[in-house]
């Protein structure tokens, strides 16, 4: 891929004792939406809490609009424009509607965050409606809606979004997949998506790489994975049938397009 905005060589981290990230490289150009798709346990989370300042990486490189941001910060990767909004959620229960999206503007110094929460309300009315209501007493799709909105109050060049789909219904899932491919065309923000509802994310992204155990075992176009026969089987749940076919459980990913 070509005019990258973020950009990751050799990536590899640790999750405790265990080696979960192993040589990683990837890009995701500026506008675009890239999805990483894999099965549990295959890294997805672990690389995106590398990249955005959780975990430090043993190795690699991490560069955001040609920076080097490895082992930065996460303050400090926020401020230069990476928000990552992660895995369930995580509100803060406690606090009002309003105040959550007020701690996603906390990095930023200007004078237009009440504009830019009225921008949000656009992409998201029932938050308008639930602005003074704790953030613990919403739904889940409502709280995963807010996790979106109080990542976009950093004005980000670039969102992580991890499973936003986790827990949602097939109503709710589609909700919010409409609403982060309409903040990549309108808004402009460029998305990297982990994401196991494969459907779903090879629908609204332009370019995917798939992870097993660690290491990206192929890429390409979306249109390209969702052409795959591996992909089909594995991650869409479709099965090519065959003479004396195999159980797909006891057939290998040959990782060919």
């Amino acid at each position: 891929m070509t005019d990258a905005l973020l950009e990751i060589r050799n990536l590899e981290s640790f999750y405790g004792p265990i080696m979960a990230i192993r040589g990683v490289s990837l890009d995701v150009r500026a506008g675009s939406t890239v999805a990483v798709l894999g099965a549990n346990g295959a890294g997805k989370t672990t690389l995106l809490r590398t990249i955005s300042g959780i975990i430090d990486p043993e190795k690699g490189e991490i560069r955001l609009a040609g920076e080097s941001i490895e082992c930065g910060a996460p303050d400090r990767i926020v401020r230069k424009g990476l928000v990552h909004v992660p895995e369930g959620r995580e509100v803060f229960p406690l606090l009002s509607v309003a105040e959550n999206l007020a701690m996603g503007a906390y990095t930023r110094r200007d004078a237009d965050v009440a504009g830019d929460m009225d921008s949000v309300f656009a992409y998201f009315p029932v938050l308008k409606r639930r602005f003074r209501q704790p953030a613990g007493t919403l739904s889940g799709g409502e709280q995963q809606m807010l996790a979106i909105a109080r990542g976009l109050m950093a004005r980000p060049r670039i969102m992580l979004l991890d499973e936003p789909s986790l827990g949602l219904s097939p109503i709710m899932v589609r909700d919010i997949f409409v609403i982060i491919r309409r903040l990549n065309l309108e808004r402009g923000v460029t998305i990297l998506l982990v994401e196991q509802n494969a459907r779903m994310a090879l629908e609204i992204a332009d370019f995917g790489y798939v992870m097993e155990t660690g290491q990206v075992v192929m890429e390409g176009s979306a249109e390209r994975l969702g052409r795959s026969r591996d992909i089909q089987e594995f991650y869409l749940g479709t099965r090519q049938a065959a003479p004396g076919a195999a159980r797909r459980w006891k057939r290998r990913k040959t990782w060919r397009s």
